[in-house]
Parts: C-alpha cells; structure tokens; sequence
C-alpha cells in the first residue's frame, strides 16, 4: 500500500468538503469506488474516448437513445427521444423529443440541444467523431443532414440506407451525449465550441454531474439538481484512483471504500472468505490485444507476425495470472456479438514460432519496444511476452506509462508493438470491425485516431470494402457469416494478436446491489445502486 497516495486521495476529497470515509462504512447516500482511472483525458463527450471517461459520460449525459442498466439485454430504449420513425426511402429518421428532461444548469433539453450536440461532434472531429461520419455527416454538410426544424423534432439524414438498429446503437455511444448549447457556447473560446471548457466540466441532463476532478488522483460527481428521473440512492459518487490491487482490497476489507474495480485473481481469492465482501463476475466485451506498427519494416513482415503470435503462451498467461478475469479469445468481436468467432488458430508454440521467424526476412529477430500502461494485468502480459519472445532471440524492451501517455503515443503511431486493451462503443459488430479491419486512408494526414488499423499503418483497401459491405446487408445469418470469415482473414493476416476478453471481478461490500459494470458494450451506471 502507498500510504502517501492513499494520503493524497483522501486530502483531495476533503479540499471539496467531503469528510473521509471511516474505516467502518462509507455513508448510506455516497459510493466511493477504487479504479484506475489515469486514462481519462476529458469529458467532452464528443472527444471523450477512454475507459473510465465513458463511466463518467454516461452518469452525466443523456442520450436519444440508451441501455437500461437493469435490462442490458433489451437493448436500446428511448430517453431524450420518446419516439423515431423511418423514411420510405430508410435514409430519414425523425425523433420527437420527450418532455421532463432539465439540464443540470436548469435550462430544459430541446432538439436543438441535440442538434448542436450532434453537429458539434462532426465538426470538432475528435478521435471518436467516425462512429458519427460513418454515415454521410461531414462538417460540411451537417447544417442539412442534421437538422432541428422545431424544439420537439430533430432529423438525420443519412447517405444510404443502414440498418435502423446499427444507426441507434451508434447514438447509445459516449459521442451521442447531448450537451446543454447555452452553457456550453457561454464558455467556448477562439471557436472551439466549448471543447477546452467540456475537458473539465460538465453540461448534461443525466443524473450527476462531475464538481471536482483531479487527474490520476479523483472525481466527484454530486447529483444534478434537476434531474428529470428518480432521484438515485447514491447522492455523491467518489472514484479513487488507487493503482495496485492489494490497495484496494485492503480499502476494501477496512470499509473504506464500496468496490474495487481492479482485483487480482490472487486477491479476489483473499476475499473468499470475508463474510462483509462479494464478488460480481461480469463477462465484458473487452478484448486484450498487442499489435505492430506497419511503420517498422521488420513488424510489416507477415512471418515475423505468426512468429509473434504463436511465441505468445495464451493458455499459461490464462491459467496464472489472469485466471477468472480473463479467457482465451482471438477474434476481433467478442463472445455475445453477432458474429462471434469462438476459433483459436494460435497457441503457444515456440517450434512454429522459431520456423516463422526462419523464414522471415529478420531471422535474428532484433530489437522491439512494448508500449504499455502501468497497470497491473497489462504489466503482467507484456512480462511473459517479453520472455516467451525473447527466446526466440527478439531484443525486448518495455516502455510503460500511464494511461494517458501510452495512447498519446499509439495514436501518433509511435509505437513498436502496442500492448493494450479495446470495448465496444456500440452493440453492433461494426464497432469492432471498423477498428480492427477498416483503413481506407492509410495517410498520416488522415488522422483516423479512432481506427486501430490506421495507428498500426495497416494498409487494407480490400478488408475496408468487406467491412463496408457487412454493415449495409440486411439478412441477419448472412451478415454474420461475413464477419466470421472477416475473421479468420483478419487472424491470419493482420498485425494483431487479439489474446484475451475480459470477465470483469468487481469486489464490493455485500450491502451493495445493482453495480452492474455494463456488460459487453457498455459503462458502469451509478444511479440505479443502492446498498
């Protein structure tokens, strides 16, 4: 444990006039949770594009269209939006906004919220703005393509027919937020339409709203006075950074805190036996993957990535350190999705790994750096790469950082071998297909920081077009035959070794009901748990 962080935390609370949790219980109307949250780079929903950000995102704002929580598997329902309809033609959809739905600056939520909100996100063209331009709107166009006539009606013009439910599972993304324009246009400088402001406030119309924020360290989100829904249980919401898992399972047992996000298996087993404490298993979409920058020449040679690939021990990484957390899963979408890929081409093999690496242009290998964050699970993987690859002679250097600093430097395509970890924003299988095997601009003007295939400099006009053509089929089985066979091509012959999926292990005291981490494709959502 590092008492001075931990010291630090609590210091931070108490300067935003929280008193610190006793070593008893935290009180009855706030959750404080321990989680890694130095990834967060802004809360902009229309730039916000990381893990713990898109927790926040969704406890701040409201969307056209959302997941209830509680029925994850329902699917989309409405909620800024009562109701839509379809054009003939399937390139219109018109929503009429529902009633009862306030801003935490106490103006009320119209379509033209939603409007600027939309528009805003194709315009400032942050890194998540694809899953928006993937349909037609550019900032060229969207004065005509996203349009609200009145304060009740917004309509979206798309540049062909998609499938309904791939439309509205994009808006349930952290770039769908609504932003509330007055307040947001109230603090934009030099044109920026509010972006700087956004990074460390918040203007939603969801249940809490984001007070204080200190990078690396804490936030607190307090309930937004005029939230339109009931009222949640959790009136303060307090999320620790706190790095190392026996920190916060020693916080954990203490009472000091609600739950921890980020158990090792070795801890979660300490817990076994804690009458106070439980823990929630939650199969997640989050795929844990390396791949090579195209940009080094002895990474863009296919034989040195089968080496790769089969010189990594799945199976032993699996059954160790990431027992319970963890499975086996090489496909770019994960278990649940339509599509699904369950074959597992490459295990660990260290004779196949040495006759690819033979008959690769690099047979001694050479030097190769890791980019990957301090955080334990990761460093714990890029450890037994760097060995089982180091036997096949590979000069193996780790470059750690934090969250922040490894995704700076993987976007900018600055990387050797990326170590890290990706979710689904949306519950459709594009969202992963239009990562992992999409890249129809491979320049370094394009700036498609949002496209895994683009920050690895995987040139791939032919995969771009079958992964355009599955998203435009309409017959459900053949759509998800083409994503099976995406696939198997994609495993044979991309620079990613997709290795694992996560099965969330939340700990929590016993008290606490209704934490449900979002399952496959979505975030944690605070207002419906009570303990």
């Amino acid at each position: 444990m590092k008492t001075s962080f931990v010291a630090a935390a609590v210091a931070s609370l108490l300067a935003v006039g929280i008193a610190a949790p006793g070593a008893a219980q935290t009180p009855p109307n706030m959750l404080v949770i321990a989680n890694r949250i130095d990834d967060i780079k802004t809360f902009d929903p229309a730039e916000s594009f990381e893990f713990a950000g898109a927790d926040v995102s969704r406890n701040v704002y409201q969307k056209l269209v959302n997941f209830d929580p509680l029925d994850l598997d329902a699917g989309y329902q409405p909620q800024l939006a009562e109701s839509w309809e379809i054009s003939d033609d399937g390139m219109t959809i018109t929503f009429t906004l529902a009633e009862g739905h306030t801003f935490a600056s106490g103006n009320p939520v119209t379509a033209k919220d939603a409007e600027f909100s939309l528009r805003r996100a194709v315009q400032l063209n942050k890194t998540p703005s694809f899953i928006l331009t993937q349909f037609g709107f550019t900032p060229e166009n969207v004065e005509q393509t996203i349009v609200a006539p009145d304060d009740k009606t917004l309509v979206l013009t798309l540049d062909k027919p998609y499938a309904v439910s791939f439309v509205l599972n994009c808006l349930t993304a952290t770039i769908g937020g609504v932003v509330d324009m007055e307040t947001v246009m109230a603090n934009a400088v030099d044109g920026d339409m509010g972006n700087a402001w956004l990074r460390t406030n918040t203007a939603g119309s969801g249940p809490y709203k984001v007070v204080d924020w200190k990078p690396s360290e804490s936030v607190l989100m307090d309930l937004n006075p005029n939230y339109g829904g009931e009222t949640p249980a959790m009136e303060r919401v307090i999320v620790q950074h706190i790095q190392e898992s026996a920190t916060q399972r020693l916080q954990l047992e203490r009472g000091d805190i609600d739950v921890a996000r980020n158990l090792s298996p070795v801890d979660v087993a300490g817990l076994s036996d804690v009458d106070s404490v439980k823990i929630v298993d939650e199969l997640r979409g989050r795929l844990m993957y390396f791949s090579a920058n195209q940009k080094n020449e002895m990474l863009s040679d296919p034989k040195v990535i089968e080496a790769l690939k089969y010189a990594a021990d799945y199976e032993g990484m699996s059954n160790s350190f990431l027992k319970g957390q963890y499975t086996v899963h090489q496909a770019f979408l994960p278990r649940t999705f339509l599509g699904a890929l369950g074959e597992t081409p490459f295990s660990y093999d260290m004779d196949a790994a040495k006759a690819a690496l033979a008959d690769s242009g690099y047979p001694d290998c050479g030097p190769i750096q890791i980019s990957v964050r301090d955080a334990q699970e990761r460093m714990d993987i890029a450890q037994s790469l760097q060995n089982t690859w180091g036997q096949l002679g590979c000069d193996i250097e780790l470059i750690v950082g934090t969250g922040a600093q490894t995704l700076d430097r993987y976007r900018a395509r600055e990387h050797d071998i990326y170590l890290g970890a990706w979710g689904p924003d949306y519950p459709d299988p594009n969202t992963n297909a239009g990562t992992f095997a999409f890249n129809p601009d491979n320049s370094d003007e394009a700036g498609a920081t949002g496209l895994l295939a683009w920050r690895n400099a995987w040139a791939i006009p032919e995969m771009s077009e079958k992964t355009l053509a599955a998203v435009v089929e309409n017959d459900t089985e053949t759509r998800a035959e083409m994503y099976r066979e995406l696939q198997r091509e994609h495993q044979q012959t991309s620079p990613f070794g997709l290795m694992f999926q996560q099965i969330e292990q939340n700990g929590m005291q016993s008290s606490v009901e209704n934490f449900v981490a979002g399952g496959a494709t979505t975030a944690v959502s605070y207002w419906v748990i009570t303990k």
